[in-house]
């Protein structure tokens, strides 16, 4: 191979390796209908306090039927929910949280939480990932 082909080789090699982290992210309105806002209380049962989303599990006992359901929520990232007031400790396993979120829209049982509400305290967080924007306070 002669020298120019070794770069550019090297120069698609490089935007293949930049190409696969953008692709791992996803889209908000691709994943969410901003259309179908929910509101949901449930007990928490998970928390996955990772980067780079945060997501936790609430179980949401169906006013009808009295089945119970587990529901997956999606926040923004760490270091933003510390901004917003959020510690890795702000949510326990067995708190009674108010969740406003936007559905999924493959209907499964996952939204985006754009605000929590603590039962016991009263207290409402921002949860909104970069792509929207808290109800109460409107900044992303």
């Amino acid at each position: 191979m002669n020298r120019i082909s070794h770069w550019r080789i090297g120069g698609i090699l490089m935007m293949l390796a930049l190409a696969v982290p953008a692709a791992a992210h996803h889209s908000f309105i691709a994943q969410f209908d901003p259309d179908q806002p929910v509101t949901m209380t449930g007990v928490l049962t998970r928390i996955d306090w990772t980067n780079p989303h945060v997501y936790f599990y609430i179980d949401v006992r169906d006013e009808e039927t009295g089945e119970v359901e587990n529901w997956g929520f999606e926040m923004g990232p760490p270091h933003m929910l510390q901004a917003r007031g959020w510690k890795r400790n702000s949510m326990a396993i067995g708190d009674v949280l108010e969740v406003h979120a936007t559905r999924a829209r493959d209907g499964s049982n996952t939204a985006n939480a754009r605000e929590v509400k603590f039962a016991a305290t009263g207290e409402v967080l921002g949860a909104a990932s970069s792509e929207q924007q808290t109800i109460t306070s409107g900044q992303p």
